[in-house]
């Protein structure tokens, strides 16, 4: 089958992203991806994969996307993994994907490869049932004129942690930057969408640390923050969180959309 037989949803709403962008078959340049990988969650099985933004098509992916979801071959086609996509999840992966083109227009597109979007949603399994899986996708080449060619995406399966959905996106800085926008996804019933907590930047930084597994000293060196800091923000977030330990945390912070 052609490229352009395997058409998919998400393909019209990249086209609202402004500018002409030519289709390359090929995209010579790979992304760093272990230092990728130290920016994203990965609490349970996961696997990635690069996306060619141009035509939709997949590479260079982690050999675990066979054995979480029972395939035999590795898919070389963005629509191949969609078609894994539980069929209630579909609208709000289309409308997920909206609300991040339209919050990196107003960002700026200077700014695109130091953002990271993250949502979650049900894929099929080996096992043939649909689990919760938390994605994550950072945008790794822009062409001349800052249109996007190239992603990492890395999907983590959290079915342990939580089955809920919280039907929200996450758009976060990397790097140089410290984004951290949560976006509601609208028409929803209203015992799914997300409750909304205040945490600091301060304390929203930390969470993301202890998400990634990260011990109390360790986020102290990172941050230059004395170990004591580091326990006080702890502290407060599992309070405002109502969570009795790191594990409870977790699994509000995704049903919450706060990671």
């Amino acid at each position: 089958m052609s490229n352009s037989e395997k058409k998919h949803p998400l393909v019209e709403v990249w086209k609202t992203y402004p500018g002409e962008r030519k289709e390359i078959e090929n995209i010579s340049t790979i992304p760093p991806i272990e230092r990728i990988l130290g920016e994203m969650f990965a609490i349970g099985e996961f696997y990635y994969y690069v996306l060619n933004l141009t035509n939709s098509t997949i590479s260079h992916h982690h050999e675990n996307i066979l054995k979480l979801h029972g395939l035999t071959e590795y898919p070389q086609h963005l629509k191949e993994i969609i078609d894994l996509t539980h069929p209630d999840d579909i609208d709000f992966v289309i409308q997920a994907e909206q609300k991040v083109v339209e919050k990196i227009l107003e960002l700026g597109k200077e700014h695109q490869l130091h953002l990271k979007s993250s949502y979650c949603f049900r894929l099929k399994t080996a096992a043939g049932n649909y689990e919760l899986f938390h994605h994550q996708a950072i945008l790794t080449l822009e062409d001349e004129n800052q249109n996007l060619i190239q992603s990492i995406n890395i999907h983590t399966n959290i079915n342990h942690i939580t089955k809920e959905n919280p039907h929200t996106v996450l758009i976060s800085g990397i790097g140089m930057r410290n984004d951290f926008t949560q976006i509601k996804i609208e028409n929803l019933p209203a015992s799914k969408k997300p409750i909304e907590i205040n945490l600091t930047k301060r304390e929203t930084e930390i969470l993301s640390y202890i998400a990634k597994g990260y011990s109390g000293s360790e986020i102290s060196k990172m941050l230059i923050l004395s170990e004591h800091t580091v326990r006080t923000h702890r502290k407060n977030i599992l309070a405002k969180t109502k969570s009795r330990n790191s594990k409870e945390l977790l699994k509000k912070a995704f049903e919450w959309g706060l990671i």
